[in-house]
């Protein structure tokens, strides 16, 4: 008998890109209109604010202004978690308490980045936000932007707050991953394409997926076929999002920028730059020869 995995905001979510108009301001309209598009298409909860909506770049109006604009359109029964953190430990508190407000389910919390503080600083970091509200913290492991990890150790301590519950997984080590979900209850989403189906395999709650905001439909497909117990077809279906995924994901832009290259969203904030046309020519062919229906 197999046991499903805890998941706490569903299991197929979508960092959702912010759209801005193209004076760059925020575009609430453009961004209600894609989140319905968004559910329609098979994404369980979203995501917003996170590194591919521009969080860095984004005001906490701004943040709060999404958020609202988005849950007028989903309504109640779409998980929708808003990214908090930063450089600061005082910016993360009022941007947690400022997504509660606004009527966040959940914060998904990025480890404090630039100053690279030891592990006891992480912890500490995490556990000032989780006690700052009452909402269930996502912790955002992705030590390639931040320059820190959140070890696995520090995970398994900070597995014993009640309202830590789940980690978005971007650091490639499935190792690592795989001994804190044998330890613990925390929901595991991977954050990285690539790794979707290898950590749904071994116990993974799901994904939070940047190329689901162009290909909602084919990221999950694999998912709903693994749990279907097809899991050749899983596989296969996974191949056929990889070339959309380089591209995306690996080609040296970011996603934010891909995905807006596939989108009309309007511009990214500086200092990122858009796609380029032979850049952006190649995302489209790759996204016209992905299966409608994978």
């Amino acid at each position: 008998m197999t046991t499903t995995p805890p998941r706490p905001f569903g299991r197929t979510l979508c960092a959702m890109i912010t759209p801005f108009t193209a004076n760059g301001a925020l575009d609430p309209d453009a961004a209600r209109a894609h989140a319905a598009r968004l559910v329609a298409e098979g994404c369980d909860g979203i995501v917003l604010s996170g590194t591919t909506g521009e969080s860095p770049t984004t005001t906490g109006a701004e943040k709060s202004a999404l958020l609202r604009a988005v849950r007028a359109e989903v309504g109640d029964g779409v998980p929708l978690l808003t990214g908090v953190g930063g450089p600061d430990t005082a910016s993360a508190l009022r941007l947690a308490r400022e997504a509660e407000e606004a009527g966040a389910d959940g914060l998904l919390v990025v480890s404090p980045y630039y100053s690279r503080p030891p592990q006891a600083a992480v912890e500490a970091y995490f556990l000032r936000v989780a006690e700052s509200t009452g909402l269930p913290l996502m912790l955002y492991d992705i030590p390639g932007r931040t320059g820190v990890r959140i070890e696995p150790e520090t995970l398994l301590r900070l597995a014993d707050h009640p309202r830590v519950v789940a980690v978005k997984d971007c650091s490639y080590d499935l190792l690592g991953a795989t001994k804190v979900l044998a330890r613990t209850s925390l929901a595991y989403y991977s954050g990285s394409e690539e790794l979707n189906l290898p950590l749904y395999a071994v116990g993974g709650a799901g994904y939070v997926s940047t190329v689901a905001n162009v290909a909602p439909r084919q990221m999950r497909a694999p998912l709903d076929a693994f749990d279907a117990g097809r899991t050749d077809e899983a596989a296969r279906l996974n191949g056929l999002t990889a070339r959309l995924v380089e591209l995306m994901m690996a080609s040296g832009l970011p996603g934010t920028v891909t995905a807006k290259a596939l989108l009309d969203a309007g511009p990214v904030r500086e200092p990122l730059q858009p796609a380029g046309r032979e850049a952006a020519d190649g995302l489209r062919k790759a996204y016209e020869e992905l299966p409608a229906a994978c």
